[in-house]
């Protein structure tokens, strides 16, 4: 039998256990709530801090309850108990039970008084340090370091690095939103706000003429915002440029202190950031605001328009302020504005039937403008040496620099940054930021990051920081008084990229970004004579120099069907309208009665040009779908998808070759090739990097393409593929809608003759079929351009019989049997080598 004393004794043990168990699991449990309390409280302030007033009483109530919960906790926890040391014995009141409570401790085993009982804890605490040995031995060191012997540790844990970036981040928004207030009161158009909202309130329409810098891009829609327009519908503001729309809402959102997508948000082409019935400033590109104004002829979301930039005289705009001329005579509550950065507004006022003007002054700061002393023969040149003139010479501020394209961007760069190496510390550091239209958009932020003390960042871009874009820091300007414009020749069907001389008006508003935060200085790379006598006063507008396929497309799916005596506010030629009426009726998408087709409204969804609508269209009947998605995608960026750099030519040109190796399909689908491995791939950049294509590009058409899948639903596509194996389908279906961009062999057997215009031209260098030894007899290609010679870029074969066949209608058979028996060349001979 047991002892029942032992028995009792292992009893009274295991309740002590226990006991003790039971305190280290409450001391861990107050632990982890405690915590918890803490981040609860911190994302309540981070809420109460975002919402302010929009918070409910029962909610603050909540939250001041859960911070007081938390300071009781924390003020518990810091009560120093001093348990550690020695003890007083606790004495009751009942003596008997002190008397005899030693002789019940020997009875344990306890025959130590409490001073002894204390004084061993203490000793056995030192006895458990580790002590130093006498003799260090060098072997115990491989045991300590062995795998087998590894110590494993266990964190104690770091202060919470979310919490210290929250503080960090509500002190830095605290302080920008003070700033932007402060930036925003300091604006001229500032000084103006109610007179301008009485006089919206007074007028449907009104012209605000502001110069550069006075906030009328960033304001006028707040302000409305503000004044209560956004309480039966949103306040739309379109832009010229999807890089404008997408950085002016950023900074709109930052000041309005909400999330870029909610209340103030972006919509461009194949992106948008808006929340639906939530946004109510919403500011996107002019050709979207066309594309609602087609499904939703009275613009019912929106109670008042801002058109900005009007004096751009872009494409869009222009059919804007024709369309919503009649809308406002509909609709009396809603308001139209139209911004304009040129004091010669009258137009539009007059075009408005007498529209009052409001003017905004501008800069408040003055700006010296410098003209060179003779014209300079070799601008992008002039314009380095000008910028280290100013670097080496002038005082603190950026520097902003304008170019007419992309290559010219690159090439200055490049001269820049190896001139600023040679110079090293006699020059102080710089920052080359390019900006260009094809740029990614978070390359394009770059120039709007702040320039560190000491350096000096040098903005090289294209016109498309002379409207829109502010770049504070800016405080020198160097234009080149030139500009590309694309010009569309109706007779020939051939859109060509021409550098031509700016107006008088975009080289004021160039020199107007130098003047924003202080005195600036603009350098202009051409004499003042050329100013005033060789610059035209106001740009051409885009509507006089454009192809019309699709403005007319839209405005026949509106119902405007008499477009002769259309209310243009420049009204393009008679010729240019019937030639665009007739690559209309060529499509199918409108009939002899000049109604729009079914197909017509179907292409009319599709934001792109009609030709390349019918190539996605037909490519149902050949069950290729998925292909020519790909393919529509992929032609826009062909003339960025390669890049070559100096020093790896022949490997760039030796990784092109291999996606068209056979060239049977030509240079579409060696695209699809592309397309193809860069999904295999995984979307891989290193995958790009190493066959020279530009990632950037890839994924931009990676973007487009979903966007389109979604609208084939809409138009109601249904998803086909064909394979890239089946050529022929493919090529059927891009030739269905680009069969007036068809050219056969001539006698010389290199050059090409188009069939729709009899125009000479040559397969461009950089397509696969320029290399083939033999050229195919019949071809179909993407673009004409137009520079030492006529171009014709992504191109591909195809048979003479397929045009009967996609286009009965535009090509007669009687006339293609006539050249396919026309004697072609079957080479290169002495007149077609390229001397």
């Amino acid at each position: 039998m047991s002892d029942p004393k032992r028995r009792r004794t292992g009893d009274e043990d295991i309740s002590e256990l226990r006991r003790n168990a039971r305190q280290t699991y409450l001391a861990q449990r107050e632990a982890q709530q405690l915590a918890l309390l803490r981040r609860q409280v911190a994302e309540e302030a981070e809420e109460e801090e975002r919402l302010g007033s929009k918070l409910t009483e029962a909610e603050r109530r909540d939250f001041a309850r859960n911070r007081e919960t938390l300071r009781l906790a924390e003020a518990r926890n810091a009560i120093d108990e001093h348990l550690d040391g020695y003890l007083l014995p606790d004495v009751d009141g009942n003596r008997a039970g002190t008397l005899t409570k030693r002789h019940n401790e020997r009875e344990k085993g306890y025959d130590k008084s409490e001073v002894q009982l204390w004084e061993e804890e203490q000793m056995n605490k030192i006895k458990s340090q580790v002590k130093k040995p006498e003799r260090v031995n060098a072997e115990d060191y491989e045991f300590v370091f062995s795998d087998e012997m590894a110590i494993n540790f266990q964190s104690d844990g770091m202060p919470d690095p979310d919490k210290a970036l929250l503080e960090r981040q509500l002190k830095e928004a605290e302080q920008k939103v003070k700033t932007m207030e402060d930036v925003r009161k300091s604006l001229p158009i500032y000084a103006y706000r109610e007179e301008l909202l009485a006089a919206t309130e007074s007028h449907p329409v009104l012209i605000i003429v502001a110069e550069t810098g006075s906030g009328k891009t960033t304001q006028v829609p707040q302000y409305l915002h503000e004044s209560g327009f956004t309480k039966n519908g949103k306040v739309g503001c379109t832009q010229p440029r999807r890089v404008a729309a997408m950085s002016v809402a950023k900074r709109v959102s930052e000041e309005m202190g909400v999330r870029l997508g909610r209340e103030c948000g972006y919509s461009v082409r194949f992106d948008s950031k808006i929340t639906p019935e939530v946004t109510k400033v919403e500011y996107l590109t002019d050709g979207l605001m066309l594309k609602q104004l087609m499904s939703d002829p009275l613009l019912s979301e929106y109670s008042a328009v801002v058109l900005d930039e009007a004096h751009e005289r872009s494409l869009a705009t222009d059919l804007l302020m024709s369309l919503l001329k009649e809308l406002v005579a509909v609709r009396p509550e809603f308001r139209l504005l139209v911004t304009s950065a040129t004091l010669n507004a009258t137009k539009f006022s007059d075009y408005f039937g007498g529209a009052p003007l409001f003017n905004i002054p501008g800069r408040t700061h003055p700006i010296e403008r410098l003209y060179s002393s003779s014209p300079e023969a070799n601008y992008l040149n002039a314009a380095v040496t000008t910028v280290f003139q100013i670097h080496l010479s002038q005082g603190p501020g950026d520097i902003l620099v304008f170019f007419t394209g992309s290559e010219e961007i690159e090439s200055a760069a490049e001269y820049i940054q190896e001139t600023s190496r040679k110079l090293g510390s006699k020059a102080g550091p710089i920052i080359v930021a390019p900006v260009y239209g094809a740029l990614p958009a978070e390359d394009q932020q770059k120039i709007f990051m702040p320039t560190p003390p000491g350096h000096r960042k040098i903005v090289l871009s294209t016109n498309i920081a002379e409207t829109s874009l502010t770049i504070d820091g800016i405080r020198y300007c160097i234009d080149c008084g030139l500009e590309k414009q694309s010009v569309y020749d109706h007779k020939r069907s051939m859109n060509t990229l021409v550098v031509v001389p700016c107006s008088r008006a975009s080289a004021e508003q160039r020199a107007g970004r130098a003047g924003r935060t202080g005195p600036g200085m603009c350098f202009r790379l051409y004499t003042k004579y050329a100013f005033y006598n060789e610059l035209q006063m106001e740009t051409e507008p885009e509507i006089l120099r454009c192809d019309l396929d699709g403005p007319m497309l839209t405005l026949k799916t509106m119902g405007i069907n008499d477009l002769l005596n259309f209310d243009f506010i420049d009204p393009p030629s008679t010729t240019a309208i019937a030639a665009s009426l007739e690559h209309l009726y060529a499509l199918g998408y409108i009939d002899s009665m000049g109604k729009v087709t079914k197909l017509g409204r179907r292409a009319s969804e599709l934001p792109l040009d009609p030709k390349l609508g019918k190539a996605l269209l037909a490519a149902d009947k050949y069950g290729c779908v998925e292909e020519m998605v790909t393919l529509v995608s992929m032609v826009s960026e062909a003339g960025t998808l390669f890049f070559a750099p100096k020093d790896k030519k022949v490997a760039a040109d030796l990784a092109k070759q291999r996606f068209s190796e056979d060239a049977a399909g030509g240079d579409l689908i060696a695209f699809l090739k592309i397309w193809n491995e860069f999904t295999e791939n995984e979307y891989s950049q290193g995958w790009c990097k190493e066959n020279f294509l530009d990632y950037r590009a890839l994924n931009r058409v990676r973007n487009v393409r979903d966007q389109l899948q979604r609208l084939c639903d809409k138009v109601e596509l249904p998803h086909s593929s064909s394979g890239i194996s089946d050529h022929v389908k493919i090529l059927k279906a891009f030739t269905s809608g680009y069969f007036t961009n068809v050219a056969r062999l001539n006698r010389d057997g290199q050059s090409y003759s188009t069939v729709s215009q009899k125009l000479s031209v040559f397969i461009h260098p950089s397509s696969c079929m320029a290399r083939k030894q033999t050229r195919d007899r019949w071809v179909v290609f993407y673009e004409l351009t137009s520079t030492s010679k006529e171009w014709v870029r992504s191109v591909a074969p195809i048979q003479a019989e397929w045009l009967t066949e996609v286009a009965p209608h535009y090509h007669k058979a009687k006339q293609v049997e006539e050249w396919t028996e026309k004697k072609q060349g079957k080479g290169p001979g002495k007149v077609g080598i390229d001397r």
